[in-house]
C-alpha cells in the first residue's frame, strides 16, 4: 500500500507542475523574469547554443533538488522525496517536448502527425506568434486549450 502512496505523490505532483509551470509562464517569464525569457521569443537574438531562457531550468531544479534533500533526510517528510521525482519527471518531460520535439534544439526525431502533437505544435505556435511581453497566449505546455485540436478547414 505504501508504494501506491508514493506512486501517487509522484502523479500529482507532476500534474501539478503543469499548473505550476503554467503560472509561472504567464505571471513571471512574461512579467518581472522577461529579461529572461525574452531571447527565447526572440531566438535570431541569440548567440550561441544557450539562451537566457534555459536559467529556467536551474530554477525548477532548486525546489526539486530540495525536495529529494529533505525526503532523504527527515524520516517524517520522505513523501517529499516522491515530489522531487515528480518534478523531475515533469522537467524531463518539458526538456523533451519543448526543447527537442517542438523546437527542435536537438535533432532526436522528427516531428509526429498525431492529433495530439499537431494540438501542442499549434498552441505553442500561437504562443510565439507574439514576440512581446504581452498579449500572448496558450501558456502551458501539455495542457492547452481545445480549439488547438480541432483539425483546420482547408
Amino acid at each position: 500500500m505504501q508504494i501506491l502512496t508514493y506512486i501517487l505523490i509522484t502523479l500529482s505532483a507532476v500534474l501539478a507542475m503543469e499548473f505550476v509551470a503554467w503560472i509561472a509562464h504567464k505571471f513571471l517569464m512574461h512579467g518581472s523574469l522577461w529579461i529572461w525569457h525574452e531571447d527565447h521569443h526572440k531566438p535570431h537574438t541569440v548567440h550561441g547554443f544557450f539562451q537566457k531562457n534555459d536559467l529556467f531550468f536551474l530554477v525548477f531544479a532548486v525546489p526539486s533538488a530540495t525536495s529529494y534533500i529533505i525526503g532523504a533526510t527527515v524520516p517524517s517528510l520522505f513523501g517529499l522525496f516522491f515530489v522531487g521525482i515528480g518534478i523531475s519527471i515533469y522537467g524531463s518531460i518539458y526538456f523533451l517536448i519543448h526543447d527537442v520535439y517542438i523546437h527542435q534544439r536537438f535533432k532526436w526525431f522528427k516531428q509526429l502527425d498525431g492529433w495530439y502533437s499537431r494540438g501542442i505544435l499549434r498552441a505553442h505556435g500561437a504562443h510565439h506568434a507574439n514576440q512581446n511581453k504581452y498579449g500572448c497566449e496558450s501558456f502551458g505546455l501539455l495542457l492547452v486549450h481545445p480549439k488547438y485540436f480541432k483539425e483546420r478547414k482547408k
